[in-house]
C-alpha cells in the first residue's frame, strides 16, 4: 500500500540521521497517514489522509 495522501499527495521524504558520534545514515521520513470515512462525491468511502489534511478540514468526515 502506497504511503500517500489521497488528498494532497504527500509521501515519505529522504533524509539523514546523524548520531552524536556524527556518524550519518540515510532514513525516511513517513507522513501521519489517517484511515478515515469520508464523504466523496456523496457517498461513504474510505480513504488514507495525512493530519494535515485532517487538521485543515480538507476532509470531510462520514458519521
Amino acid at each position: 500500500m502506497a504511503k500517500r495522501c489521497e488528498i494532497c499527495g504527500k509521501g515519505p521524504v529522504v533524509g539523514r540521521q546523524h548520531s552524536h558520534a556524527n556518524n550519518v545514515s540515510a532514513r525516511r521520513f513517513e507522513p501521519n497517514l489517517q484511515t478515515v470515512r469520508a464523504m466523496i462525491n456523496g457517498g461513504i468511502k474510505r480513504i488514507r489522509v495525512c493530519t494535515r489534511c485532517l487538521r485543515s478540514h480538507k476532509v470531510v468526515k462520514a458519521a
